[in-house]
C-alpha cells in the first residue's frame, strides 16, 4: 500500500502542497493538461520553480494572475457594492464609461466571485476521475462549510472572493490530480502548525489562526508554534482535514520519493516548506 506522509513542520498552504507532490515526482505536463478540463486557462498561468529556502532546495509553485485582473480588482474595490447587490447602476456617467471601455475585459474576467455552488459545478463538469472529482469537492465542501458557519450563512450562499477563488480551484484540483497521478492509497500527515500572532485579512485584524482555518481543523490535532504568522491557510487545511485518515509521527515505511514544497515567506532560522515522504507500508 502506498502512504503519503505530510511531514507539515512549518505549516501547510494549497501552494506548499502543490509544490512538494511536484518535487515528489509529481509530472508537470499532466498537471497541466488535466487543469485544462477546468476549462479557465485565461485566468491564470502557473509558474514552477527551483528555490533554495535556508539551504533547502525545493519547489515553489505559484498561479499568475493576468495583469489587468489586478487593475480590475482595484476598481471593483471601489464599487464593491455594485456587484454585490448584483446589479450595476449606470446612472454614474463614468462609472458607465468604465464598463464599456473594458467591455472585453468584463467578458473574459467576469468571474470575480464564484459560489461555493459554480465552483463544484465546474468541478463536476470538467470530467475528471472519480477520485479526482470527489477529493477536490469534499475539500472545497469543507472550507465552504467552515466560511458559512463562521459568518453565519449557508454552503449555498458561500462565495470564495476575487483572486482566493482562482488560487483555490487550482491548488485544490491540482492536489487532487498530483495524489491520483502518483498513486497514493493511504495519507497520514503530522500534527499542524498554525502559528501566532495576528494576522491582516478583509475584515480586520484577526488572531492567527484565522477563524476559517480553525474552524476547518477541528477534530484535527494542531500544534503550537513559535513563529508569528501565518503558517497554515484555509486551503492548506482543508486538504489535509479532508485526507488525512490519521495523524501521527512518521509511519513506519519504505521510502520511495520525497518532495519538499517551498512557502511565500522566509524565516531566519526555519526552512518554510512543506516536506511529503512517499513510500510503501
Amino acid at each position: 500500500m502506498k502512504i503519503l506522509y505530510f511531514d507539515c513542520f512549518s505549516g501547510v498552504s494549497g501552494d506548499m502542497t502543490i509544490g512538494a507532490l511536484l518535487d515528489a515526482g509529481g509530472d508537470p505536463a499532466y498537471l497541466k493538461q488535466e487543469l485544462r478540463k477546468l476549462d479557465i486557462e485565461d485566468e491564470y498561468e502557473l509558474k514552477i520553480t527551483q528555490v533554495v529556502k535556508n539551504g533547502i532546495t525545493s519547489t515553489k509553485f505559484d498561479v499568475i494572475l493576468p495583469e489587468n485582473e489586478h487593475a480590475r480588482h482595484h476598481h471593483h474595490h471601489e464599487h464593491g457594492h455594485h456587484h454585490h447587490e448584483h446589479h450595476h447602476d449606470h446612472s454614474h456617467g463614468d462609472d458607465h464609461h468604465h464598463h464599456n471601455s473594458h467591455e472585453h475585459d468584463h467578458h473574459h474576467y467576469h468571474h470575480d466571485h464564484r459560489s461555493y455552488q459554480q465552483i463544484v459545478k465546474m468541478i463536476k463538469s470538467a470530467q475528471f476521475s472519480a477520485k479526482v472529482e470527489n477529493n477536490a469537492v469534499d475539500i472545497f465542501k469543507k472550507i465552504g462549510e467552515a466560511e458559512a458557519k463562521i459568518h453565519g450563512t449557508t454552503l449555498e450562499e458561500v462565495h470564495f472572493h476575487e483572486v482566493g477563488a482562482v488560487d483555490s480551484i487550482i491548488d485544490i484540483v491540482g492536489t487532487a490530480i498530483l495524489l491520483d497521478q502518483l498513486d497514493v492509497d493511504k495519507i497520514i500527515s503530522s500534527s499542524i502548525p498554525v502559528g501566532s500572532g495576528s494576522i491582516h485579512i478583509d475584515h480586520g485584524i484577526y488572531p492567527v489562526p484565522a477563524p476559517a482555518t480553525l474552524e476547518i481543523l477541528k477534530g484535527t490535532p494542531i500544534a503550537t508554534s513559535d513563529l508569528t504568522g501565518e503558517l497554515t491557510t484555509p486551503t492548506g487545511a482543508a486538504i489535509i482535514a479532508q485526507l488525512a485518515t490519521a495523524f501521527s509521527t512518521m509511519p513506519t515505511m519504505e521510502v520511495e520519493s520525497i518532495g519538499y514544497g517551498a512557502g511565500t515567506r522566509n524565516y531566519p532560522n526555519h526552512p518554510n516548506v512543506l516536506r511529503v515522504i512517499i513510500g510503501e507500508e
